[in-house]
């Protein structure tokens, strides 16, 4: 475990170097959180209580997605083009063959990552949000760690999306094309663009019960108080479920593409 924790703060420090790209990234993140914020309020001044929220919660919705983008990487930048690059390339042999686990250690760098930007490319957003504007701000600690750990969850729910993804290569040889494709559907079911309980019907329900729904959706809404008690034991459950459905499903594929590797190496 020492091992993975080593890695895991290696995984901030390295993105820490970067602080152009993080001050281009805040700004960014600021830019876009105000046209949506009054895009929002043109929508919600015209439908009150859509989807259960009102204009503050609503406003609040937009400054905690702009804040998990990045740190749920619900748009990649990750470890994937990396790791896509060593399956091409041959050098995930290496890799195969080290005396570590492959999804663990990868899991422990992007924990890393998802740290620094929720307090790099997260928290100025935010807090420039609650300045411009009125928002719907937890008053009881216990929710804010209540919120701390959805997002935990998230970042491991999104982590294990995207192995799944990169696992993929082996197969295809180039990843791109599907990364591309989930992270647009990541972008649309993890409720970026609008959230989820807005979406009508069988839509909605589907689109709350996929696992993209862990990355935003369900820490906004343990932030704005819509889970509590049970309801919230529930929503972890959700999380996890997913996350451990997932972790398994990658773990499989790696055993396959390490068969695979062994094959094409003997």
């Amino acid at each position: 475990m020492r091992l993975y924790a080593v890695v895991a703060a290696g995984g901030f420090r390295r993105y820490a170097t970067y602080r152009v790209a993080t001050a281009a990234g805040v700004f960014t993140n600021t830019v876009f959180g105000f046209i949506m914020a009054y895009t929002y309020t043109a929508l919600w001044d015209q439908r009150p209580q859509l989807g259960g929220y009102d204009l503050s919660q609503a406003l609040t919705y937009v400054w905690l997605g702009q804040a998990l983008l990045m740190t749920a990487a619900m748009m990649g930048c990750g470890f994937e083009d990396e790791l896509i690059e060593r399956i091409r390339t041959g050098d995930i042999a290496i890799d195969l063959y080290r005396p570590v686990d492959l999804q663990l250690f990868w899991l422990a760098g992007d924990l890393g990552r998802a740290a620094f930007h929720l307090l790099g490319r997260g928290v100025i957003p935010m807090a420039l949000g609650a300045l411009a504007f009125d928002l719907s701000l937890p008053a009881n600690p216990l929710v804010w760690a209540a919120f701390l750990i959805a997002v935990l969850f998230g970042v491991v729910v999104s982590f294990a999306i995207r192995f799944l993804v990169v696992l993929s290569a082996f197969w295809l040889l180039d990843g791109v094309g599907v990364a591309q494709m989930t992270f647009i559907a990541g972008l649309f079911f993890s409720g970026m663009v609008l959230p989820l309980n807005v979406f009508p019907g069988v839509l909605g329900e589907v689109a709350r019960a996929l696992p993209w729904s862990s990355l935003l959706q369900v820490p906004a809404d343990i932030f704005l108080g819509e889970y509590s008690g049970w309801g919230l034991a529930g929503a972890y459950a959700f999380q996890l479920g997913w996350a451990a459905a997932l972790l398994m499903a990658g773990r499989l594929l790696q055993t396959a593409a390490t068969r695979r590797v062994v094959v094409q190496g003997g």
